[in-house]
């Protein structure tokens, strides 16, 4: 058998520990990570969290690691299974995940956009607002154009600020 991925759920805000762990006791581990810009206050603060929290994806061959020890690791509550079978997720989401990933698991902006595409701004003063692409250039600048008060604005934002 070859090395499938599998979901393990993480106890709260444990994936630091859970990975570290995971890794010493030799299991690859995957855990895409995205910026997310909230308010606090009267300012707003961009930080890196994971993309599906509480979960994580691990590697691992059923017919030669012992795969119970994962249930037992700090920071790991429990590898996701039916009927006492961890449940394999399929290649292609985890392939199509990694590939949208940069080295730290960080997901890239899409590389793929045109204009008139609906795009979500991730941080800054206007996260979370959905805008419609108007037009971009080869220097990861793109312009979009958003609904504010009635009103539509263009506003110039960077390739990595959205998400499709």
């Amino acid at each position: 058998m070859t090395n499938n991925w599998y979901i393990v759920q993480l106890k709260r805000n444990s994936h630091r520990v859970a990975a570290r762990n995971l890794g010493q006791q030799g299991f690859k581990t995957f855990l895409p990570l995205q910026s997310c810009t909230r308010k606090s206050q009267d300012k707003f603060l961009t930080n890196i969290e994971p993309l599906f929290p509480g979960y994580m994806f691990v590697s691992i061959d059923l017919g030669k690691e012992p795969w119970h020890k994962i249930n037992s690791t700090l920071g790991v509550s429990r590898l996701i299974c039916q009927d006492g079978i961890p449940m394999k997720v399929p290649e292609a989401i985890v392939s199509a995940l990694m590939s949208r990933c940069d080295s730290s698991g960080k997901l890239l902006p899409p590389e793929s956009l045109a204009i008139g595409d609906s795009v979500k701004i991730l941080s800054g003063a206007l996260a979370n607002f959905i805008a419609t692409v108007e037009t971009f250039d080869t220097k990861q600048r793109i312009w979009v154009l958003l609904e504010i008060m009635g009103q539509v604005t263009r506003v110039q934002v960077a390739l990595d600020q959205i998400k499709l």
